[in-house]
């Protein structure tokens, strides 16, 4: 008989932000292939008897291809286990599920999606961004960072922005030269506000606020990052924002991410950019 395969979400990396449907799962899983971003405090509620698959994928080492994450989850389920696939952030929103959903479907293995709390919504809720408001935003908009920086493998044009919607931009990078060139040129003001939230939900959790006209000068802060963009930024409360010019300089953070390829992301994400939140402590089998 097989098994199924659940795509949950493990959230931006605290566990009390997990749904409690994707914490019984978790607990009664066979198998867990999770990304490189997920928390250690989420991997921790796995249970000891479970076999755990680190599948993450890094710039500068040995990365799981998506091909061979999707035959490993075919062959687990096949041999009648429970497998969990537990990625950063929620599982549709640039986590690749829709590849590893048509992956399963073919080879008739049953599959379940358990939403988790977004790395732009959790960043948003970090900062205080209401991502829509009556009077400023009517709609959000999620983008990759490598599409917002033209760089989008299918060539994809960003054009015609509006300033009633706040954009997140997952998986920024350091490249805001390019990035806030582009939004300009797509309509968007160069006074309009944005923001940069690093590491969310966790205790180095940081936010930058600027503008388009000045994003080029932000500091590289550490990886995962998100960006907001729109009036809503105008909102953001957070206590390192009181503190802003004590706090950074163009040097205090230079290079403290590690860049992730945008081509084979972790989710990502969480999403993401790439900086792990924590080192697994204890050992598992199938690492």
């Amino acid at each position: 008989m097989k098994g199924k395969v659940y795509l949950v979400g493990a959230g931006p990396g605290d566990p009390e932000l997990l749904t409690l449907k994707a914490v019984r799962i978790l607990r009664s899983a066979d198998v867990v292939l999770h990304d490189d971003l997920v928390g250690p405090g989420v991997l921790d509620l796995i249970p000891k008897t479970a076999q755990l698959h680190n599948v993450g994928k890094r710039c500068g080492r040995k990365s799981w291809k998506q091909s061979d994450i999707n035959a490993l989850l075919i062959q687990l389920a096949s041999f009648g286990s429970d497998v969990v696939r537990l990625k950063g952030g929620d599982p549709l929103i640039f986590g690749r599920a829709g590849e590893e959903i048509e992956a399963l479907r073919e080879a008739g293995i049953a599959v379940e999606i358990v939403p988790g709390v977004s790395s732009a919504l959790a960043a948003a809720a970090a900062a205080q961004i209401p991502v829509t408001h009556r009077d400023l935003a009517s709609s959000i908009v999620f983008l990759a960072g490598h599409h917002a920086q033209g760089q989008s493998a299918d060539g994809g044009v960003i054009e015609h922005l509006s300033p009633k919607t706040t954009y997140a931009v997952y998986m920024p990078g350091y490249g805001y030269s390019a990035m806030s060139a582009r939004l300009i040129a797509a309509g968007l003001s160069t006074e309009t506000p944005c923001a940069i939230v690093s590491q969310v939900a966790t205790p180095s959790e940081c936010v930058f606020r600027t503008t388009l006209a000045e994003l080029a000068n932000a500091p590289q802060l550490p990886a995962p990052t998100l960006l907001f963009v729109g009036e809503v930024v105008r909102m953001a409360a957070h206590a390192t924002l009181e503190s802003e010019a004590a706090w950074w300089t163009p040097e205090s953070f230079s290079g403290a991410g590690t860049s992730i390829d945008l081509a084979d992301n972790d989710l990502v994400n969480n999403d993401l950019v790439a900086a792990e939140f924590g080192t697994q402590k204890r050992p598992r089998r199938g690492e």
